[in-house]
């Protein structure tokens, strides 16, 4: 059974790098072409600068990608799991202490071993392409917080989930389940006003009549929001984005300020409609109920598969712990969605088709749409040429020049 996992995986990992190289050779092929959906606003330079800047971070992506899979195949299958566990087991006899400990440790584990990629990535490749803005003191003061922030939460979610265990051994699934969705719901209520502000300035938004016309629109869409704000993005990175925050009546519009920087108020406008889109057509909420339906049963499968004995030949020790049969099964879970990958990507590229529709229903400007996907696709330097399967298989949003044609063909139809 262990060779048989090891070879899906293997076989899975090659499929990916086999997709990777086929986009990395599309983008060769094509990657001189101005997309006619771009003719005027990306030059043959800019294009340059987007083709050099995809292959670089996909090169480099490929050589993390390879390091971290021979790391965890020589913990999984290389005989460290047995060795790690029963170091675990000599630390503490409380089974809660036991399993925060495993899980705490491997989290440092992986965020000291990614530090030199990410050094790498923020240092040299951002900077190459001019978006990176941070210093290393600000990026060790945010790395430093992720790391208390994960810890803070792991516990209490690592602890809770254990008491559970230990509390009801023969129902536990469900009411760690249950306890997983309350915790993550308690986040989206406490995140804007506790995490978020630990790593953006928040602040109204500065230009003069935006806020007034983003409530306009929000109740014109029937939402009510209850603030906008914008974050000094631009402390950290170029890149651009905006995100509805919060649930309930504590939701709010953020907008980063390198958007407002690149962008006209009818863009800005184009793109929190998209954002409303999810709303209305409620993608958002199915997708919660999707993915708390798929937890649900797969607990209840942990439960299950938890119960034999055959995970304790996985792990290559008799005396294998809880939590270890856990880090294989969660290792399985990976293998089983691998397949699921396009499935679920074309169903989120649909929501997208969606909310770009509802976007131009509502602002009743395709135009302001179209310039605003142009601008984020130029300014970011996204790919204007991903392999038609490398997209269909990885991408959970339309590729940029598929969707800038149907908004203008959109456009075209309604005059």
């Amino acid at each position: 059974m262990k060779f048989v996992l090891l070879f899906a995986f293997l076989i899975f990992t090659g499929i990916g790098y086999w997709l990777r190289y086929l986009n990395l050779s599309y983008l060769r092929l094509h990657g001189h072409k101005v997309p006619p959906e771009f003719a005027g606003a990306v030059d043959p330079a800019t294009l340059t600068r987007i083709t050099d800047y995809t292959l670089e971070n996909s090169r480099f992506g490929l050589v993390a990608s390879v390091l971290d899979n021979i790391l965890l195949i020589t913990f999984l299958f290389g005989g460290l799991l047995p060795v790690y566990d029963r170091w675990i087991m000599t630390l503490t006899p409380s089974f809660i202490f036991r399993g925060i400990l495993f899980m705490l440790f491997l989290i440092y584990a992986q965020t000291l071993l990614d530090i030199p990629f990410t050094l790498y990535q923020t240092f040299r490749i951002e900077n190459k392409y001019g978006f990176n803005t941070t210093n290393f003191r600000l990026w060790l003061t945010d790395l430093l917080k992720g790391l208390v922030i994960g810890t803070a939460i792991g516990t209490i979610v690592v602890s809770g989930a254990l008491q559970l265990v230990a509390w009801c051994p023969a129902s536990w699934w469900f009411w760690v389940w249950l306890f997983f969705l309350c915790f993550s719901i308690s986040i989206m209520y406490v995140s804007p006003y506790i995490i978020e502000p630990l790593f953006f300035r928040f602040e109204p938004v500065k230009i003069e009549g935006l806020e007034e016309r983003i409530k306009g629109l929000m109740a014109k869409a029937g939402l009510r929001v209850s603030r906008v704000f914008q974050v000094d993005a631009s402390r950290r990175s170029r890149h651009s984005n905006a995100y509805f925050t919060g649930i309930g009546r504590v939701k709010r519009i953020v907008l980063f300020d390198t958007l407002l920087a690149q962008m006209t108020p009818e863009e800005i406008l184009a793109v929190l409609a998209h954002e409303v889109g999810h709303w209305k057509k409620k993608h958002i909420l199915k997708r919660i109920v999707v993915m708390e339906a798929l937890s649900l049963l797969g607990l209840y499968l942990f439960h299950r598969l938890l119960q034999g004995t055959w995970l304790i030949g996985l792990v290559g020790h008799p005396e294998a712990s809880f939590y270890a049969k856990v880090a294989f099964l969660v290792f399985l879970a990976m293998l089983v969605a691998f397949p699921l990958t396009p499935l679920a990507n074309y169903l989120s590229r649909r929501a997208e088709w969606t909310a770009d529709r509802f976007a131009v229903e509502l602002t009743s400007d395709a135009g302001a749409m179209a310039g605003a996907l142009v601008k984020l696709s130029k300014e970011n330097l996204s790919n204007l040429h991903p392999h038609p399967l490398y997209a269909a298989f990885y991408y959970g949003h339309p590729p940029p020049v598929e969707r800038i044609r149907s908004l203008r063909g959109f456009s075209a139809d309604k005059k």
